[in-house]
């Protein structure tokens, strides 16, 4: 079987079509433009696709609260206007006449750790991603935990602190003001105004910047808080981690380590693993959508 699979973020479009035995032969990369809006990307989805012959099936994983079953964004922020409503799974069977999946970006890059990567040897697990957010996934028996309405794992709201940091959910002290990449290089500025990105913290903290090192390993603690949180609930063999700046050893090494000084002794187990496929994780899952479904 001949699989596109597309992963939509609000940044670019990760594009991955595989051959007969689901082994990505092809990837590429497209801006987004998502501030033109729903229709937009998906008439630049559609435009993509065009151009690839002998398509068997289609898998999308995208940004925003999916409806799995039936194919469409629930809810999608002002990150990608006009995308809430958009019935993808119905216009590109409509258009190309072949199956079509689509899945939240975050449960999909959990199926691709399930089936193909660092997860495949778990039954059980919880599995974050830490960027302009913290989105979630859980895997339970080795399937997904959508909830009653699909959106399982916001781990991003949950509540770290009582009237803290206004979000953008309504809510005060969600995880995600504390522990996404977007609230470290808040903090980050605040010390240095030109470091805008995790590439250039890395840098600068390699370079030997002891006091971006120090809001570095403060925003580890908070994101081992959150953690820990979801592992005295779920309490699972292993907690999986991507995003960017999780690609860094230096925070699963500094994450690992506070996530056990948080935790009770009778959860010490657990292990704290790296994503192995990264920002490709999405695709991957995208196609497991249509082999292993």
């Amino acid at each position: 079987m001949k699989i596109f699979a597309a992963d939509i973020g609000g940044t670019s479009i990760k594009i991955g079509v595989t051959d007969e035995n689901g082994v990505i032969q092809l990837f590429d990369e497209v801006v987004t433009e998502r501030k033109k809006g729903g229709p937009y990307i998906v008439q630049k989805l559609e435009d993509i696709i065009a151009k690839y012959s002998d398509i068997d099936a289609i898998s999308i994983s995208t940004a925003g609260q999916v409806n799995s079953k039936e194919g469409y964004i629930i809810y999608a922020n002002e990150n990608l206007p006009n995308y809430t409503g958009t019935r993808i799974k119905d216009l590109l069977e409509s258009k190309f006449n072949v199956p079509v999946n689509v899945e939240n970006d975050v449960n999909a890059a959990a199926l691709g750790e399930k089936f193909y990567g660092v997860g495949k040897k778990y039954r059980d697990f919880l599995f974050l991603t830490f960027g302009t957010g913290i989105g979630g996934a859980i895997v339970i028996d080795s399937k997904l935990h959508r909830g009653v309405t699909g959106s399982a794992g916001e781990f991003g709201h949950m509540n770290l602190y009582p009237n803290g940091i206004p979000c953008g959910c309504g809510n005060h002290g969600c995880y995600e003001q504390y522990g996404s990449t977007t609230a470290l290089i808040r903090e980050v500025k605040k010390i240095d105004p030109e470091c805008t990105n995790g590439r250039q913290l890395f840098e600068m903290i390699q370079s030997g910047n002891e006091r971006l090192f120090k809001v570095f390993d403060h925003w580890t603690n908070e994101v081992a808080r959150g953690i820990a949180s979801l592992i005295h609930i779920f309490n699972p063999p292993c907690v999986i981690l991507g995003g960017g700046i999780m690609e860094q050893d230096l925070s699963i090494k500094l994450v690992s380590e506070k996530v056990q000084q948080h935790i009770m002794d009778s959860y010490s187990d657990v292990k704290i693993l790296k994503s192995e496929f990264g920002n490709k994780a999405g695709l991957y899952g995208a196609i497991s959508l249509h082999k292993f479904s």
